[in-house]
């Protein structure tokens, strides 16, 4: 799980990079076009007029450049943080949900399994099938496998310890999910703070409180804000559904862990 979130955070730090390489091509390639067209329309003054048809050309920019330009605009340094905790805040959610996707498995084939031997005495089989099964339910069993032959006493007190530590194994970096919503519109709202401060040195400097002067600090204000927001809201959404995910797991280990300790009096039962 380690690697997968290494990958992820990799992967969403490069993508980063490769949006700035391209923004900067933009503004190169637009820079060039603008010379082009500049000295287009110093040939055309100087030609004789000719009248033509109008052209009619619509520019329809997608929606990614759009948001690649508000980014840019909102200030690279502070929308590069609220992008870090972004792609650090997904790389967490998405190693979480891997995580307990591969935990979720069908647990009633497995019990159904696992009675079968234990009550036909084959002890070693069931622990057979438990170890070849992955996920916290099938660690529980085998834990209580393992000393069934102490007593339903032992056998619960093993599967109440082993699964309050896979339980806590289910939540291990939900806490850094949570550091990163609270980040996101924070730094948003530093940008805020740092855009007004800007706005209010403009209008010092220029002596004048007219739009045009504090346009660009409100700018960098509202912006930071916004993203700061959206990604909080974004994290919020994985964060609940992994929430679902664990309390889904968690009822299930407690059920299992009931039927577990039914298998176990059935087999004493039979055994004595």
């Amino acid at each position: 799980m380690k690697k997968v979130f290494a990958i992820i955070a990799l992967m969403g730090v490069f993508t980063f990079g490769m949006t700035q390489s391209v923004y900067a091509q933009d503004e190169v390639d637009s820079a060039a076009t603008e010379q082009v067209d500049s000295a287009a329309v110093d040939t055309a003054a100087a030609a004789p007029v000719v009248d033509e048809a109008p052209v009619a050309t619509v520019e329809e920019a997608g929606m990614y450049k759009q948001l690649k330009t508000k980014f840019i605009e909102g200030d690279a340094f502070w929308m590069a943080l609220v992008a870090i905790a972004l792609v650090f805040g997904l790389a967490f959610c998405i190693e979480r949900i891997i995580y307990l996707t591969l935990s979720d498995v069908n647990v009633k084939k497995m019990i159904e399994g696992v009675e079968s031997k234990v009550l036909s005495g084959d002890i070693d089989g069931a622990k057979d099938i438990v170890r070849n099964t992955r996920g916290p339910i099938a660690s529980i069993y085998y834990q209580g496998l393992s000393r069934i032959n102490d007593g339903i006493d032992s056998v619960e007190k093993s599967a109440v310890a082993y699964g309050a530590v896979q339980a806590s194994n289910l939540e291990k970096g939900c806490s850094w999910i949570t550091l990163f919503i609270g980040m996101a519109p924070s730094l948003g709202f530093l940008g805020t703070v740092v855009g007004m401060v800007q706005a209010f040195d403009d209008i010092q400097k220029a002596g004048d409180i007219s739009p045009t002067v504090v346009a660009g600090g409100m700018k960098v204000a509202l912006l930071t804000t916004l993203f700061g927001i959206v990604v909080a809201l974004v994290l919020q959404v994985f964060y609940n559904y992994v929430l679902s995910k664990i309390e889904s797991l968690t009822a299930l280990m407690e059920d299992s862990t009931i039927s577990l300790l039914d298998i176990c009096t059935k087999y004493h039962v039979k055994k004595g």
